[in-house]
C-alpha cells in the first residue's frame, strides 16, 4: 500500500442484519485530502462512513487506517486512539444546552482541562457560533447548528473527519462556508476528508478525488476536476456509474 494512503477499505462486507450493503468494496482515499463518495440512493454511501467508525459490523474483509488493521474498532477507539471523528446527516446536538455546553459534552473524552484549552481554538473557526456561547444550542439557525457540529468534532485534533451530508438544509452561502473549511482543515491541517455530499457539483469543486459506489461496490474513482469537467456526471446518480468507467480512466 502505498504510504499516502490513509483509509483502505479491502474486499468489505457489512450491512444492516441479514440485508448487505456493502459488497465485497474496495477503496482508498490519501492522507491530507478530501474525497467524495459519489453514487445513486443505496449505493452504500452513508454505509461507509458508518462501518468506518465502527457504528456497523465488518462481516468480511479488513479496513486499514495508515497502514494499521482497525477492523471491528468501535467508535470510542477510533475517536481516541485513532483521531476519526464523525459529523453525522442531521442536527446532532443537545438542543436545549448552551453552544458551549455541548463544546464541552463534544470534549468529554478529553477531560474539561484540555477541553476548555481548546475551545477558544475551534471558536475562532467559527466567528458567528462564538457570538452566541450562551444560546441554546436549538436556537442557532441550520448553519450555526452544522458549524457547531463540526467544530465538537476538531475538539479531537481528528486525522480523519468524516462527514455525512453537511448541505443539508442549509442555504448556498452557508454550504459554501462548510466547504471552505473543509478545505482548509485539509490543506492547513492535514486532516483527510471523507465525505457523502448529495449537493454534487459544488462539492466537486472544493474535493480532490472522487469515489462513485454502485450497489456496495466501487465503480470509479477519479481526481474530482476531471469527473467536474465530464458531461456525463449525472450518470452517476441515475445508475450506471459503470458506462463512466473507459480503460484510460482507471483507479487512481
Amino acid at each position: 500500500m502505498s504510504n499516502d494512503i490513509a483509509i483502505e477499505f479491502d474486499d468489505v462486507v457489512a450491512g444492516y442484519g441479514e440485508f448487505m450493503i456493502l459488497n465485497n468494496l474496495s477503496l482508498q482515499a490519501r492522507r491530507g485530502k478530501i474525497t467524495l463518495l459519489l453514487g445513486p440512493n443505496g449505493a452504500g454511501k452513508s454505509t461507509v462512513l458508518k462501518t468506518l467508525f465502527g457504528l456497523l459490523k465488518v462481516r468480511n474483509g479488513r479496513i486499514r487506517l495508515d497502514g494499521q488493521d482497525i477492523t471491528g474498532a468501535n467508535a470510542k477507539q477510533l475517536l481516541t486512539e485513532h483521531g476519526v471523528a464523525f459529523v453525522p446527516q442531521g442536527r446532532n446536538l443537545f438542543g436545549q444546552l448552551s453552544v458551549y455546553e455541548n463544546l464541552e459534552l463534544g470534549g468529554i473524552t478529553l477531560g474539561m482541562k484540555t477541553t476548555h484549552e481548546r475551545i477558544p481554538e475551534v471558536l475562532k473557526l467559527f466567528p458567528r457560533v462564538s457570538e452566541r456561547l450562551h444560546s441554546a444550542a436549538s436556537s442557532l439557525s441550520g448553519g450555526e447548528q452544522k458549524q457547531l457540529e463540526v467544530g465538537r468534532a476538531l475538539l479531537l485534533r481528528p486525522k480523519v473527519l468524516l462527514i455525512d451530508e453537511p448541505s443539508i438544509g442549509l442555504s448556498p452561502l452557508v454550504v459554501q462556508d462548510v466547504f471552505r473549511l473543509l478545505r482548509k482543515l485539509a490543506d492547513e491541517q492535514g486532516v483527510t476528508v471523507l465525505m457523502v455530499e448529495q449537493n454534487v457539483k459544488s462539492a466537486l469543486k472544493m474535493a480532490d478525488e472522487a469515489i462513485a459506489l454502485e450497489s456496495g461496490r466501487q465503480v470509479l474513482h477519479r481526481p474530482a476536476d476531471e469527473l467536474l469537467a465530464d458531461p456525463h456526471i449525472e450518470r452517476l446518480f441515475l445508475g450506471g456509474a459503470h458506462t463512466m468507467a473507459s480503460p484510460d480512466a482507471a483507479t487512481v
